[in-house]
């Protein structure tokens, strides 16, 4: 990492304070932003509101501090990060950016996710530690010694909730010969929760750079992400915050620019005919993974399904329920031809949701790293979610968990967990949920 300059080391707030100038500064109001956003048609109350005014709203909001006017507030509340708005604003100003920091404003002034990072490591911990061995769950969640690498491996923290996704990448990038480190878990938080979900800039600054910084400590020619958030909170939101000598990108670019080595690795065929789970919101991601796709033997690629958004859930295209459920069901339908034997899906929140999907609707669903491993001629790290999904019973999982959790140092009362459980796998702390594990009196 390089030494920051004295304008790279300016406090988080300011940095924060200073991009809302620039975009106050830069914004005309025209409402370009409003009028393309695909959420706005299917949000209540926003079909007939004028994007001058819904706009206008949020930055006054922003700069004054005035009261939020009900439109302006479900344009933020619903916002799913589809960067439609982006190459429409004649100005240049990232209206992604600056609903994503409005954010921090809004849950400043009323929190409805309080202390939802301290629920989601909680519940992260136990999620993973019902599904691996302790050596493995110490391998995403435990800090790794500094040592250089040519990259580090960022999973961010929800993915740890789906591990089998993050161990096929690790195979991956075992297959190509890389020499890197796995960070990632709530120690390693790219920042956002605090800084989005809980309005605390000082602390999302601080975790930011810590982060940034156990970065530079390896000395790494690129850090390569797996979460969107993470992608977007420190490659888009953030950007700039503090100076890195590291490369930051997302894993799917590292495999493409290596993609004759992987192809002329791909030995085995994958005799599937799959449709293809994608995003709106990171075009590029999804394109990388059907190039990959495309070039594995015997794979056939029926469909793409594009959804709204950048991921599925609460970050994602959960934040605009109407639009999303007026998509997913095209999804479906295509998942349920006899034409096709499996959905493929992108990341770790998509996954949960969509392999729950499958399980109600009757179709498989396979996540893009299973196959990249299977064409290397590998086993893919088994889905360890879906086998308690398959139980149906919450009271059976804690059964069937309990050797795991004790081997892993979690000990709850078996009907407290059981309860809880529904919660944990359904991330129900970002919508205020998980209440017992908030700090109490």
């Amino acid at each position: 990492m390089t030494a920051p300059s004295s304008e790279a080391r300016v406090d988080f707030t300011d940095f924060v304070a200073r991009s809302w100038d620039d975009m106050l500064s830069a914004c005309t109001r025209c409402g370009r932003c409003v009028e393309v956003c695909p959420v706005v048609p299917f949000a209540p109350g926003m079909a007939g509101a004028d994007p001058v005014h819904v706009v206008s709203g949020v930055l006054d909001f922003m700069r004054d501090s005035v009261p939020l006017p009900e439109a302006s507030a479900t344009w933020i509340r619903q916002c799913n990060g589809c960067g439609d708005c982006i190459p429409v604003c004649p100005e240049g100003v990232n209206p992604r950016r600056m609903l994503m920091m409005s954010c921090s404003k809004v849950a400043e002034v009323h929190n409805p996710t309080p202390h939802v990072f301290r629920k989601m490591a909680r519940a992260i911990r136990i999620m993973v530690s019902m599904q691996l061995v302790p050596a493995d769950v110490a391998r995403l969640l435990r800090p790794p010694q500094a040592r250089d690498v040519d990259v580090v491996f960022y999973t961010g923290c929800n993915p740890v909730r789906t591990p089998h996704v993050l161990f096929n990448v690790m195979t991956v990038l075992d297959q190509l010969g890389i020499e890197y480190e796995v960070m990632g878990g709530p120690s390693a938080c790219c920042g956002i929760v605090y800084s989005k979900w809980e309005g605390d800039l000082k602390k999302g600054g601080r975790v930011s750079e810590q982060t940034l910084h156990r970065f530079g400590d390896f000395k790494p020619q690129k850090v390569l992400s797996w979460c969107p958030s993470c992608q977007i909170h420190l490659g888009e939101t953030i950007k700039g915050y503090r100076e890195v000598k590291f490369d930051f990108d997302h894993i799917t670019r590292f495999l493409l620019e290596r993609e004759d080595d992987l192809v002329a690795r791909f030995n085995t065929p994958v005799n599937k005919r799959v449709v293809v789970h994608t995003h709106h919101g990171l075009p590029e991601v999804g394109q990388a993974v059907l190039r990959l796709l495309r070039a594995i033997p015997g794979l056939t690629i029926v469909e793409e399904a594009e959804e709204p958004g950048y991921m599925c859930g609460a970050s994602g295209s959960d934040r605009s329920p109407e639009l999303k459920a007026h998509v997913r069901k095209d999804t479906l339908a295509l998942c349920k031809r006899d034409d096709v034997d499996a959905l493929v899906s992108l990341f770790h929140g998509c996954h949960l949701q969509l392999s729950k999907e499958g399980q109600t609707h009757g179709f498989q669903v396979i996540n893009f790293t299973e196959l990249l491993v299977m064409a290397l001629g590998e086993q893919p790290c088994p889905d360890t979610v879906e086998p308690f999904r398959q139980l149906n019973d919450w009271r059976a999982m804690v059964l069937e968990a309990a050797p795991m959790l004790k081997a892993n140092g979690i000990d709850m009362d078996p009907d407290e967990l059981a309860a809880v459980l529904p919660e944990v796998f359904t991330s129900a702390e970002f919508r205020g949920g998980l209440c017992s594990f908030a700090p109490q009196g």
